[in-house]
C-alpha cells in the first residue's frame, strides 16, 4: 500500500542548529499515529514540514505523490488538514460556519457540497448550535474545536493535529476521539502530537517518539505504554487504564475503555 505521508532521511536546521536529523517513516491510509516526545524534541517542526510551512534542508517529505518542497502550503491543504497548538491563529471569519467553510471553498470543493461538509464537521465536534456565532465569542476550548472542524471539513487524506484535546473536558475529548476514529475508519491517516496519553490510547495505535530531533522509536502504542519507565522518561504519564490493564495482567493488555471493561467482565465470570 502506498504511503499517505513519507519522510525520507529528512533534516531541518534552524540558524545552523539541527532540529531534526535522519527522520524516516511512512504512514498509510487509515493509520492512527501519535507523535510523542519532550518539549523541544522537534514535533512542531516536523508538523510544519508536513504542512509545507517549512522545507527540509535535506531529504524528502512526501504527501502522496507530492514532494512538499515543490508545493505551496495552500495547495497542500487539498491533502493535509491541520490543527496547530494555538488554534486561535486559525480562526478569522465572522461566524463559526464561515470559518469552517473557508478551507473547502479555497481548495476547490464544489460550492453545492460545502454546506454538507460544514454541517458534518460541526456535528462531529458538537458545535452545531453555535454555527452562526463569532468564533471569538466562544470559550477557548470551543475555539479549538472550531479550528478542528475546519480541518475535518477538508475531508483530506491526512490530518496532522497538534494537541487537539488541550483544554477540553472529558466529554469533548471523547467527542474528538470519536470524530477522529470515524475519519480513520474512512481511510484518513492521522498524525497527532499529544501529551494526553489517555486520549492517545483511546484513539491511536502507533507511536513515533522523537528525542533530540531524531526518531528514537517507532512502535505499537500499546507496546510503548507497557514500558512505564520509558514513557515517564519522556515526561509523560501512563494512563490509568493502561496501568490497570498491566496490574491485573488482562489478556492482550487492552488500553481502550470498552476493551478494558470487556476484559474485566470476562475476568469476573471466571
Amino acid at each position: 500500500m502506498s504511503a499517505i505521508l513519507a519522510f525520507e532521511d529528512v533534516r531541518f536546521d534552524y540558524a545552523g542548529r539541527t532540529a531534526l536529523a535522519e527522520i524516516s517513516f511512512a504512514i498509510a491510509a487509515g493509520e492512527r499515529v501519535a507523535l510523542l516526545g519532550r518539549n523541544g524534541a522537534g514535533k512542531s517542526t516536523l508538523m510544519r514540514l508536513v504542512t509545507g510551512l517549512l522545507r527540509p534542508a535535506a531529504g524528502v517529505v512526501r504527501v502522496g505523490d507530492w514532494r512538499t518542497a515543490d508545493v505551496r502550503p495552500d495547495e497542500l491543504a487539498r491533502r493535509v488538514g491541520s490543527l496547530f497548538q494555538h488554534a486561535d491563529q486559525q480562526l478569522f471569519a465572522r461566524t463559526v460556519a464561515a470559518d469552517v467553510a473557508f478551507g473547502p471553498r479555497v481548495t476547490g470543493v464544489a460550492p453545492a457540497d460545502i454546506p454538507a461538509r460544514v454541517a458534518r464537521a460541526l456535528a462531529a465536534v458538537g458545535l452545531t448550535a453555535v454555527a452562526e456565532e463569532h468564533p471569538y465569542d466562544l470559550p477557548p476550548p470551543w475555539r479549538k474545536l472550531a479550528a478542528l472542524a475546519g480541518a475535518l471539513a477538508l475531508e483530506p487524506p491526512l490530518l496532522v493535529l497538534d494537541e487537539p484535546t488541550a483544554g477540553l473536558d472529558r466529554r469533548a475529548r471523547a467527542r474528538v476521539s470519536e470524530a477522529l476514529g470515524a475519519c480513520a475508519d474512512r481511510g484518513t491517516a492521522l498524525l497527532v502530537i499529544t501529551h494526553d496519553l489517555g486520549f492517545a490510547a483511546e484513539t491511536l495505535d502507533r507511536a513515533l517518539v522523537l528525542e533530540n530531533g531524531r526518531l528514537a522509536r517507532d512502535a505499537a502504542l500499546a507496546r510503548l505504554l507497557d514500558d512505564a519507565e520509558r514513557v515517564e522518561g519522556l515526561g509523560l504519564a501512563v494512563p490509568p487504564l493502561a496501568r490497570l490493564s498491566a496490574a491485573l495482567a488482562l489478556p492482550g493488555r487492552p488500553l481502550r475503555e470498552r476493551e478494558v471493561a470487556r476484559a474485566l467482565a470476562e475476568r469476573c465470570r471466571v
